[in-house]
């Protein structure tokens, strides 16, 4: 398998055309060629008639006559042939390369012709460049479902469009013959029913049937996301297995706070997850737990508690967040909770500075300092600990892998306890993909007291009644956010921008402070305006999304976001959750625009309807697809050829219980039965990027 596999794309199609397929689609050899799958299929297999197309008709197959073939030099060239069934007419028009269909066609024969159906403005149904062959007397072309690819401007223009794929596709699939090894034992093909790896490739690509296609689909997702899980169990298992720990055990710190200064009682899901992260401490193995908890719900009071246990035994802390705002905010609450128990707690960023960054360098690098709160700065080459013992990392979603592994070569002795955490609920199907190899915990409650927001919706033509809402809450002493998507007026949208919208705001409130902040702004002045808001200083904050994470301020109850249709699910949840930080109601107010799309409609009805993030991230899942919303389409995590994590959900569970079985019953594949699985992953691993096709 290995051999013909990793051939060059060149034998099968010739230089040019291999430098172009690697440069454009990264089709370097025959598997990458096969992986790549087609993105949907047009049904050759029925048949309509003229009389029967609406605008709304996709693509069609019609059997008929050409009556008529005119050449038009008035205006823009085209060729327009007139063809009819036994229903009706419509044309058939060529704009440009049409000599060869003057050369071919023939008045009074019969076509197949297949096409889109668009009318004229006069009404008439026409054909734009419809595909057409000649029909031999009554014998009828062999139809079936026609695989469409993905291609490229540049691949067009040379002869590699879907259809010089699907060429491609079959001269590759005519030399499979028998050289395709399984990657999958017999064993799970039958207990899953599932097709062999040749025969999916055969009817991924064409089809003999919708029944054949599903099948072929089921199998290659099955194999993909098998192997995704794997992976990330079995470098868990190494993990578990071979990575030290240091044991952390000491809870005198911890029961100190807990008694003494925790100015709140913790909720079921604070304390169940504060013993979890004490169990991974102190088993000698190295934590590796992602913490999820929905906005508010106490996820920096866990963070802190757990590192008590940790400073307790003499070694240091560090919490890395990925915005200067957001480190700011847990500086800010750190250092009053360490304060109490007499601890050294500092915070390096991009913007402190040199002589400020010496001095904390060298605390931190001898041990006077207990806890360092930071950015990427953290990172630093020179940034050394006298003994680093755990990190957090806050909003992982926002960093690298290789940013991640950065902090954990700052301990040369052992490696550091590592706790991830977020405010971005995850779908499980996404958890299993992306966090398989760490443990998860889930805070799901609310500290008590906290009041559930209550969003509503309104359109533009009811901005009066907001400001008056609004108006009420500043009498009660309330502060309000109004957040805006775009910093400068687009003329490509036709949104609200900030700089108008804050002179809209100005006007509406002239005796209110008002404050403004946005992403261009450098970090002294941000910090100098959120400062102004957190001391009531300004009452209106007008502010593009850098306010989504870590700002917290409980006077805050009020946040109206403009233009809410052009945010996602999760974004508008992660919004919300600035305001409801205090005891106080809080409300969420979406403004759009009447023209919502379907999907924009549903997002806002469901944030109306619902405060649950979980609910709310599974339904963006769906809407948006996993890289969007994880925001690893752009980072190169995300590549996963067929399965789609939104979809297929059952598929991905039962793929994940098969890797949990088979790690727990031969870790090292080594049962005969198991020899598929063995070759292919060592092959996936021996391979450059091999693991890159499946996530």
């Amino acid at each position: 398998m290995d051999d013909f596999f990793s051939r060059d794309i060149t034998l099968l199609t010739g230089s040019d055309k291999a430098q172009l397929l690697k440069h454009e689609l990264n089709i370097h050899t025959y598997e990458d060629l096969l992986r790549h799958y087609p993105f949907r299929y047009e049904d050759r297999n029925n048949l309509s008639t003229i009389a029967a197309l609406t605008p709304a008709t996709p693509g069609v197959q019609l059997n008929g006559y050409i009556k008529s073939l005119q050449k038009v030099d008035k205006g823009k060239k085209r060729l327009v042939a007139l063809f009819e069934d036994h229903t009706g007419q419509l044309e058939l028009i060529w704009f440009h390369n049409f000599s060869w269909i003057i050369k071919k066609i023939k008045p009074n024969v019969q076509y197949r012709i297949w096409g889109k159906p668009v009318f004229s403005p006069q009404g008439q149904k026409q054909l734009i460049h419809p595909e057409i062959c000649f029909l031999f007397g009554n014998q009828v072309e062999k139809t079936q479902l026609l695989p469409i690819y993905h291609s490229t401007e540049r691949l067009k223009r040379n002869q590699l469009d879907a259809k010089g794929i699907v060429c491609l596709q079959r001269k590759l699939l005519s030399q499979l013959g028998a050289t395709v090894e399984e990657t999958l034992p017999q064993y799970l093909l039958t207990r899953y029913k599932l097709l062999s790896l040749k025969e999916a490739f055969k009817n991924i690509h064409f089809p003999g049937n919708q029944t054949l296609l599903k099948q072929a689909q089921r199998r290659l997702k099955f194999e993909e996301l098998f192997y995704v899980q794997l992976k990330l169990l079995k470098a868990r298992q190494v993990r578990v297995e071979k990575q030290n720990g240091k044991i952390f055990n000491n809870v005198s710190l911890l029961n100190l706070f807990y008694h003494n200064y925790l100015p709140f009682h913790l909720t079921n899901g604070q304390k169940e997850t504060i013993k979890a992260i004490y169990r991974d401490l102190s088993s000698g193995k190295q934590m590796n737990r992602l913490l999820q908890g929905d906005v508010g719900s106490g996820k920096t009071i866990v963070a802190f508690l757990s590192m008590l246990v940790v400073i307790a035994s003499k070694a240091q802390v560090a919490i890395m967040a990925p915005t200067e705002v957001l480190a700011k905010q847990h500086f800010e609450r750190f250092h009053l909770f360490a304060g109490q128990l007499n601890l050294n707690i500092a915070l390096l960023t991009g913007s402190t500075k040199k002589k400020e960054r010496e001095h904390i360098l060298y605390r931190l690098k001898v041990g006077i300092l207990h806890i360092i709160v930071g950015t990427h700065a953290l990172l630093s080459d020179d940034v050394s600990f006298n003994e680093l013992g755990f990190f957090v990392i806050d909003e992982q979603h926002r960093f690298g892998v290789a940013q991640r592994a950065g902090l954990l070569t700052k301990n040369p002795v052992y490696a550091p306890h590592m706790l991830i955490m977020t405010a971005t609920p995850i779908p499980r199907t996404l958890a299993m993909t992306f966090y398989g190899d760490l443990d998860i915990s889930t805070i799901y409650e609310l500290p008590s007291g906290r009041q559930s927001i209550q969003t509503q919706h309104y359109y533009e033509n009811a901005r009066l009644k907001v400001f008056h809402f609004i108006s009420g809450q500043l009498l009660l002493g309330r502060q309000i956010y109004i957040v805006y998507p775009l910093i400068e007026a687009s003329a490509a949208l036709d949104y609200n921008d900030l700089m108008a919208g804050y002179t809209s705001v100005c006007r509406a409130f002239p005796d209110i402070p008002i404050g403004i902040m946005h992403g261009k702004m450098d970090s002294a002045s941000k910090d100098i305006e959120m400062k102004r808001f957190e001391k009531n200083e300004t009452r209106i904050l007008v502010t593009t999304t850098v306010i989504e994470v870590g700002v917290n301020v409980p006077n805050a109850t009020v946040m109206v976001i403009e233009s809410a249709e052009r945010f996602g699910l999760s974004q508008l949840h992660q919004l919300r959750g600035r305001v409801g930080r205090g005891n106080a109601q809080s409300y969420c107010i979406l403004m759009t625009d009447y023209r919502l799309s379907k999907v924009g409609k549903e997002r806002i009805e469901t944030m109306v309807k619902t405060n649950n993030g979980f609910e709310i991230a599974e339904l963006d899942l769906r809407l948006r697809g996993p890289g969007d919303l994880m925001g690893l389409q752009q980072s190169g995590v995300l590549n996963l050829k067929i399965a789609d994590l939104s979809k297929d959900g059952a598929i991905l569970e039962a793929a994940c219980r098969l890797a949990k079985d088979i790690i727990q019953q031969d870790p090292e594949f080594q049962h005969p039965d198991n020899l598929p699985i063995y070759k292919e992953y060592t092959r996936l691993l021996a391979v450059a990027g091999g693991w890159n096709r499946i996530g």
